[in-house]
C-alpha cells in the first residue's frame, strides 16, 4: 500500500487521488495474505491471482523453488523504502552481558563485507560500492523514504493501519 500511495503522490496526485488509486488496486486483489511467504504460496502453488507484489529477494527464492521460466519479474519505477529494523535491546544485552557482541554484529551488517553477503542473497545493499558491484541484480528504482513521504512511523500506523484507518476505509469498500 505505501508504494502505490507514494507512486500516486509522486505522479501529481493528492491524498484523495492516492486513496482512489490504492482503492482501485485493491479491487483486483483476490487474496490478501498476512505475509510474503503466504502470498507466494497463494500465487505460485495455488495459482490464485495474476500478479504477486513482494520483496525483490522473494522473487529470487521463487525462481530457485519454481524455476525462472514460470514468471516474469517487473520492478516498479517507484517504491517505498522497506528497511527491516535491527537494534540492540539494552535490557537484554545488559542482562546477558552481550552488548559488545551485539554491537559488533550490527556494525558488521553495514560493513562492505556484510553488505556483500546481503547482496549475494538478493537483499539490496545500502553501500553504493557494493550496490554497483551487483547492479545486474538490482535495477534502478526510485525509493521513497517512508518518513519523508508519510511522516514518522507512529503517524503512519495511526493514519493508515490502526482500526478505522485509511487501509480499513479502502479495504471495506472492496
Amino acid at each position: 500500500m505505501p508504494s502505490a500511495w507514494g507512486y500516486a503522490l509522486k505522479n501529481g496526485g493528492d491524498e484523495n487521488k492516492a486513496k482512489a488509486f490504492v482503492g482501485q488496486l485493491f479491487k483486483h486483489v483476490p487474496v490478501l495474505d498476512t505475509g510474503g511467504r503466504g502470498a507466494t504460496t497463494t500465487f505460485m502453488t495455488n495459482q490464485i491471482g495474476d500478479v504477486l507484489v513482494t520483496f525483490e529477494n522473494e522473487a529470487e527464492m521463487i525462481a530457485r523453488e519454481f524455476g525462472r521460466d514460470k514468471f516474469e519479474v517487473i520492478y516498479p519505477s517507484v517504491s517505498a523504502e522497506a528497511e527491516p529494523p535491527v537494534a540492540v535491546v539494552d535490557k537484554v544485552v545488559d542482562k546477558k552481558g552481550s552488548r559488545a557482541l551485539a554491537e559488533a554484529y550490527l556494525n558488521y551488517l553495514w560493513s562492505p563485507e556484510g553488505q556483500d553477503i546481503a547482496a549475494q542473497n538478493y537483499l539490496r545493499p545500502r553501500d553504493p560500492a557494493v550496490l554497483a558491484k551487483y547492479q545486474d541484480r538490482f535495477p534502478k528504482v526510485d525509493f521513497l523514504s517512508v518518513e519523508k513521504t508519510f511522516g514518522d512511523w507512529r503517524t503512519v500506523q495511526k493514519t493508515h493501519f490502526a482500526d478505522g484507518g485509511v487501509f480499513d476505509q479502502i479495504y471495506s469498500q472492496q
